[in-house]
């Protein structure tokens, strides 16, 4: 395949190690950094590929690289990291213009198809309008409740304080909350918030 590079930073090693290990193994050149100010430094006006990288970290976190790379007119998709009680971090993260986000723990499989839609993605305007358009046709489906609640998950709001928002049970909150994974044929809570964030002002 094209050598293409995967930047992968944490401040931890032994993740930056085994990521780059997966990596490395898939045909990708890995260069890691142990912060994003690392990066920043080394970082060209012409970078290809795309990054990998930890949302909470010292100094630089991932949303201040986000703005960092923004202001210096780099445009490569990043792919952000995250622990489950960081999920409206990442969603913050998303709509800065993150590509996707991976929560902790995650499995290869799940870090190397992020890695593939990323690269394909990049520069490819019809794949992203696609996209939007079967987003779009998957939120049809929902009912005013349940988009209310797709809202409240986006926001990383738990069941019960959205039970609490909308005055209703957690356990219906539950109910609503799989019939949306349901039709919106979403795998899991990143999946979910990934394809909801295609739709503009959806937070709004």
């Amino acid at each position: 395949m094209t050598q293409v590079t995967v930047h992968v930073i944490d401040d931890e090693s032994a993740i930056r190690d085994a990521l780059s290990l997966m990596l490395t193994i898939e045909g990708y050149t890995v260069r890691t950094y142990e912060s994003a100010g690392t990066f920043l430094d080394m970082l060209r006006q012409d970078e290809g590929g795309c990054v990998v990288t930890d949302v909470r970290m010292p100094e630089i976190s991932g949303l201040d690289l986000l703005a960092a790379m923004k202001e210096r007119g780099v445009s490569i998709p990043i792919i952000v990291m995250t622990a489950h009680a960081d999920v409206p971090l990442a969603v913050q993260a998303m709509k800065w213009g993150a590509f996707d986000f991976l929560e902790k723990p995650f499995d290869g499989d799940a870090l190397l198809t992020s890695v593939r839609n990323a690269l394909i993605l990049q520069d490819d305007e019809c794949g992203r309008g696609a996209e939007m358009r079967m987003v779009q046709d998957r939120l049809t489906k929902l009912t005013p409740r349940e988009r209310e609640v797709l809202v409240g998950l986006l926001k990383g709001r738990q069941n019960k304080v959205i039970a609490a928002e909308l005055g209703i049970g957690v356990r219906t909150i539950e109910a609503h909350r799989a019939s949306v994974m349901t039709k919106m044929q979403a795998k899991s809570l990143s999946e979910l918030v990934r394809m909801a964030l295609v739709i503009p002002d959806l937070l709004k």
